[in-house]
């Protein structure tokens, strides 16, 4: 009765945490994240992405940036859907970041200024991330896998807003970009905020220049300079508040839930 084996298997740590049961521990990430969404009503989402690195104090370009993300969380969780107006209604547009400090912090810190619900997609990370105070308890998540967590950055997705970040971000904006490209991903549209920014780090037009994408990738992505212009953007580029057009989580829609990793 001592021997390891005579344990339950759903109270083995060891086994649960072994090679064999890794697509078991895949399903209960996905799982268990799912019903917290669900428990809130969460339909949508729209997904801020940019560096942990921004504080609003010090460096007076990355204090403008930060306080543009929290501007935004904020006019986005007042127009968008996320305050629901009567018990059991969906949720939409809800503010999603990776949870961490910085731009992910800043732009769920808007959300709860004006008490909407947000959500912290964390990462276990060598260094140990920790959640930011800003997003709803019940909905800030901590995952192992990378590719279970861009899983439900993009099944939920509305809209991604990118501001300036390094690879962290790079690799979040060219995951939905290539399922963009690709069809694997339903027309959200895609904001870069700072212009000149996202110009000076990626060659946009450098890529075609090369023949490494077409012409028409390009309309992939838009800016903007402020977080009403995010906004607007998203208006003119297909967001419809209230006239929701994002797939019904709780039914399979396998071209929404790609990802590249």
């Amino acid at each position: 009765m001592a021997s390891p084996s005579y344990r339950l298997a759903a109270l083995d740590q060891d086994f649960l945490l072994g090679d064999s049961m890794r697509g078991v521990r895949f399903m209960l990430e996905y799982g268990k994240a799912e019903e917290a969404l669900r428990d809130w009503g969460v339909r949508s989402t729209l997904v801020v992405f940019g560096s942990a690195r921004i504080g609003e104090n010090g460096d007076p370009v990355h204090a403008r940036w930060y306080n543009e993300a929290r501007a935004f969380g904020r006019l986005a969780s007042e127009r968008g859907g996320a305050l629901r107006a009567r018990p059991g209604e969906p949720r939409d547009n809800v503010i999603a970041t990776g949870g961490g400090p910085g731009i992910m912090g800043a732009a769920n810190r808007g959300a709860h200024d004006v008490g909407a619900p947000s959500i912290g997609y964390n990462i276990t990370l060598p260094h140990e991330q920790e959640p930011n105070p800003w997003s709803t308890p019940e909905l800030t998540f901590r995952f192992h896998y990378f590719a279970m967590r861009k899983m439900h950055f993009a099944m939920r997705a509305n809209a991604l807003v990118v501001f300036p970040g390094g690879f962290g971000t790079f690799d979040e904006l060219f995951e939905i970009l290539t399922l963009r490209q690709t069809g694997k991903k339903r027309n959200v549209p895609i904001v870069l905020f700072d212009e000149a920014y996202w110009r000076s780090v990626v060659g946009f037009e450098k890529l075609v220049e090369f023949g490494m994408i077409a012409p028409v990738d390009l309309e992939l992505v838009s800016f903007a300079e402020d977080a009403e212009g995010i906004w607007t953007e998203l208006l003119a580029r297909g967001l419809r508040p209230g006239h929701e057009s994002a797939e019904d989580p709780h039914q399979p829609a396998l071209q929404s839930e790609g990802v590249t990793g």
